[in-house]
């Protein structure tokens, strides 16, 4: 329908138009010069050391865990409330996910669940900040810590996030951050990997592009040279300097971004608070959210109609919407490879069956948010028990 209201889009100026442009022109249009602009850029962003620029969160991830010495039979405890990167990238390397609840209010991990997976074989941890509120990290890193585990922070939805006034990618061992079409910023596809530990980013770094010996990218250069060496058989994981001239305007308007999302979730919040039929996840800090989702989950019993349904009749109105997520112990990979039953995790479960997205965006105008929330409230009047 020509009404329809997606549910994201990302927000694209001329400011991007223009740095894109600019790239295109120079005659560099892979890993370059701009790549790391970016990643200097994006590492101050954080208060971040260092940072490694990739074409994805899911190889930020990956890299992550082979640069932290992740092998064959190790253990990383992953949410089951998360996309399937998280716990993909840990089979990349012969590990094996262990999928662990979620809390009710945040449905970030939950790090009783997390204490009570660790065992012998538990290497490391990777907490995904749900919707873009962090986890809690102070339990998570005692956790760690006590028992020289990694913490990986999967921070697909957490730019520009912080937690109890440091900013995400500055917290854990390895942080890895998403710029997909859908996320906070973009560079269509791209990733960044931030830490404070040299030896672990230059091992990213190398392993980012084939194994190949230190700044290779400058063999193309005036002072580079044709000579390289593969010290380690890696993957082909660069990010272009087109991605990245995307990526830098972005970055420039991450403020102004935020600031919108920030006025969207505020308008839902105060829609919605006190609605029998909804619940509104827990907020710990509102400014130091990233406001990439805005979930919202139905009250059981409270309408004549199922959330499926109510995705259906949103969807009629014109109002796209999603679940996020489907929890992983309930896909049949991971069902059939480690014999999880849908009730081994039953906080995810429950959040997962009454849960939808809102659409929430930085190019959304007050009239759209008016829409959504005109829509949500008619439903709930019209299916009110």
């Amino acid at each position: 329908m020509s009404d329809f209201l997606p549910f994201a889009l990302p927000d694209i100026t001329e400011a991007e138009c223009a740095e894109v442009d600019a790239a295109l022109r120079s005659g560099w249009v892979t890993t370059g010069p701009r790549v790391k602009q970016l990643e200097s850029l994006f590492a101050q962003h954080v208060r971040a050391s260092h940072a490694v620029a990739v074409s994805s969160c899911t190889a930020a991830l990956h890299l992550a865990l082979e640069a932290l010495g992740i092998r064959p039979g190790d253990e990383v405890i992953v949410p089951t409330t998360t996309f399937a990167a998280t716990a993909e990238v840990v089979r990349y390397l012969d590990g094996r996910p262990v999928l662990v609840d979620v809390l009710a209010g945040d449905q970030n991990i939950d790090p009783a669940a997390v204490e009570r997976a660790i065992g012998p074989r538990t290497k490391a941890i990777i907490p995904v900040h749900f919707g873009g509120q962090a986890c809690d990290m102070g339990a998570l890193l005692e956790l760690a810590r006590g028992r020289g585990l990694h913490v990986i922070e999967d921070a697909a939805h957490a730019f520009p996030a912080s937690w109890q006034g440091r900013p995400v990618g500055s917290i854990g061992d390895i942080t890895c951050f998403s710029f997909y079409a859908t996320k906070t910023i973009t560079t269509g596809e791209g990733g960044m990997a931030t830490s404070e530990n040299e030896e672990w980013v230059d091992r990213m770094r190398v392993m980012s592009l084939h194994g190949i010996s230190k700044d290779a990218w400058k063999r193309y250069t005036a002072e580079g040279s044709w000579y390289y060496e593969i010290v380690a058989p890696g993957f082909k994981y660069n990010l272009t300097d087109i991605a990245a001239a995307l990526g830098l305007a972005q970055l420039r308007r991450a403020g102004e971004m935020l600031e919108r999302r920030r006025q969207i979730a505020r308008t839902y919040r105060e829609a919605f608070a006190g609605d029998p039929a909804l619940e509104l996840l827990d907020v710990r800090s509102f400014d130091e959210h990233a406001w990439h989702l805005f979930v919202i989950r139905l009250v059981r019993g409270a309408l004549s109609i199922d959330r499926n349904r109510l995705i259906e009749e949103l969807k009629a109105l014109g109002i796209g919407t999603s679940v996020h997520f489907i929890p992983l112990h309930l896909h049949p990979y991971y069902r059939e490879s480690y014999g999880y039953r849908p009730t081994d995790l039953p906080v995810a479960l429950e959040c997962y069956e009454r849960s939808i997205s809102l659409p929430i965006y930085s190019k959304m105008s007050d009239h759209d948010v008016d829409r959504v929330v005109g829509a949500v409230q008619d439903m709930l009047r019209q299916h009110r028990r």
